[in-house]
């Protein structure tokens, strides 16, 4: 027997709300995407209740903001206008109690505000708004809105009682989604935290993620495999001892020794003696038998910085040492063996010094087999927020102190500063500010003065106004792939310029975006 109903005048009201119920909740359990999916179970809502629209708004506990993420009856721009403060109007009511409210005829309440702009009538015919918390473990993480055409005889309870029955189906979906989207950026997270320490442990403390810096990291760790002579080049400061540090910790000569040598601070009469030792009476002063660098790194490594500064008559004997992997002690007529691994660094222009008859174009080529360029600072920038996090937790320990951040102005002096020093002169920048700093936080205030002017920090007019501009518009790009993680559709719209201008300046200034991404 067919139950007629004084609601639709139909089937049995209660079992047309169960199938509801079953449908609204097979349709979250197979959700992949709530926000899209959340549509048409707004659209089997509003027919069910015979209604006009429907539409869920999230609360966000940061910013206080309530906005429309779903809506079924309403129009782009509509949900767009959609937006509350907690306490304001209807929902922002709902959300701050949460409790429910009914208004039978809308068009004289005064506490319906209307954002959307949405008809307030239907065909001359009221229209009663209904609006329920998403409550979960007495959390409110919004509300689910209906708009109906006014019915007398239809009890409000009832259709409260649904919605709210709706609303905690969709609550305890949108939680489960979340805590598992939390859960894999969390992975994530530990993941890259993981690679990071792979890549410090890898390349012994050198801090950089820019593309440059993994370039050179790439590179480290094939040439470390091999006993190949490496030739680091670059600018002073920048770390290139840290570098041989790196080959040699990931070569098969790690458990030996590294021996390291700054050909620069060795007088000249005395470097031969560092380099391979002398014999008891070779010289003045020689009153006992000394082991030279060459024979100390037997079966490891040996690290010569400065390899440009040595004079010619000492580039003679290391050549012989390179080629034949042997000489004598200075006093000596023994012959004496070596297995050492050779890693040499300049920061010299070794090309001009052979032009000039400074260097020997044979030692040259014996030490150039693997040539390393590593940049100057001021040309992977986007390192510099890392070396600074890694300074101040640096300084942190050494000092015992509590330094947890630094000020976004200061980050941006940082960077655009030349950085004549490269790493050497911004570690030595960061230790002041944390000397300097009064609490937590390092403030552009606590920066040298140096980095304070554009004239004292030679930045300001060097190269004319487009080089700058050029500049800037570099950084802007990089920020903006930063933050969308490489995606040039977004990032366009954060610059708010054309995908198709963005493409042009991204291959004007060789930006790879694609290392933007994570």
């Amino acid at each position: 027997m067919k139950i007629n109903c004084r609601k639709v005048g139909d089937e049995c009201y209660g079992f047309r709300e169960l199938t509801l119920l079953f449908d609204i909740s097979r349709r979250l359990l197979e959700s992949k995407e709530l926000n899209k999916d959340l549509n048409p179970i707004l659209a089997s809502l509003v027919k069910h209740l015979e209604a006009e629209r429907s539409f869920v708004t999230i609360f966000n506990r940061q910013n206080k903001q309530i906005l429309i993420k779903s809506a079924y009856g309403l129009s782009e721009s509509q949900q767009a206008r959609g937006k509350y403060n907690l306490g304001e109007g209807i929902i922002g009511k709902v959300i701050e109690l949460a409790k429910p409210v009914v208004i039978p005829e809308i068009s004289k309440s005064k506490l319906f505000i209307n954002k959307t702009k949405a008809e307030l009538t239907k065909d001359g015919q009221e229209l009663t708004y209904i609006c329920v918390p998403l409550l979960l473990d007495n959390v409110v993480s919004g509300a689910l809105s209906v708009i109906r055409i006014y019915n007398p005889k239809i009890e409000s309870s009832e259709d409260i009682q649904l919605l709210s029955i709706v609303g905690s189906m969709i609550a305890k979906t949108a939680r489960y989604k979340q805590e598992k989207l939390e859960e894999l950026e969390r992975l994530r997270e530990e993941n890259r935290n993981l690679q990071s320490q792979i890549n410090e442990t890898k390349n012994h403390n050198i801090i950089g993620n820019s593309g440059k810096m993994k370039d050179l990291f790439a590179l480290v760790n094939r040439v470390a495999e091999t006993n190949s002579t490496v030739l680091l080049r670059g600018e002073s400061g920048i770390g290139k001892e840290l570098f041989a540090e790196a080959i040699h910790n990931n070569s098969n000569r790690k458990n030996k020794s590294l021996i390291k040598v700054n050909c620069s601070a060795l007088p000249e009469s005395l470097i031969e003696s560092e380099l391979f030792g002398h014999e008891k009476g070779a010289f003045t002063g020689a009153d006992q038998q000394r082991k030279g660098r060459f024979e100390l790194a037997h079966g490891g490594t040996i690290f010569l910085d400065e390899i440009g500064d040595l004079p010619l008559p000492t580039q003679v004997k290391l050549l012989r040492v390179i080629q034949e992997r042997e000489f004598e002690r200075i006093g000596g007529s023994e012959t004496i063996k070596t297995d050492v691994r050779i890693i040499a660094a300049t920061n010299r222009n070794l090309e001009e010094q052979i032009e000039k008859g400074e260097y020997r174009e044979d030692l040259y080529y014996r030490i150039n087999v693997f040539p390393i360029f590593i940049p100057p600072l001021r040309e992977r920038r986007d390192d510099i927020p890392t070396l600074v996090d890694h300074f101040i937790d640096k300084f942190n320990k050494k000092n015992n102190r509590k330094i947890k951040r630094i000020t976004t102005s200061a980050i941006n002096m940082l960077m655009v500063h030349r950085w004549p020093g490269n790493v050497r002169e911004l570690e030595n920048v960061i230790e002041r500010a944390c000397i300097m700093c009064k609490d937590d936080v390092v403030h552009s205030y606590d920066l040298p003065p140096t980095l304070q002017t554009a004239d004292s920090t030679n930045t300001g007019l060097e190269g004319g106004m487009v080089p700058i501009i050029e500049q800037v518009e570099t950084q802007l790009i990089r920020d903006a792939l930063t933050t969308t993680k490489g995606n040039i559709t977004k990032a366009a719209e954060v610059l708010k310029i054309t995908e198709r201008m963005l493409g042009t300046r991204i291959k004007k200034y060789e930006i790879d975006a694609w290392r933007f991404k994570v």
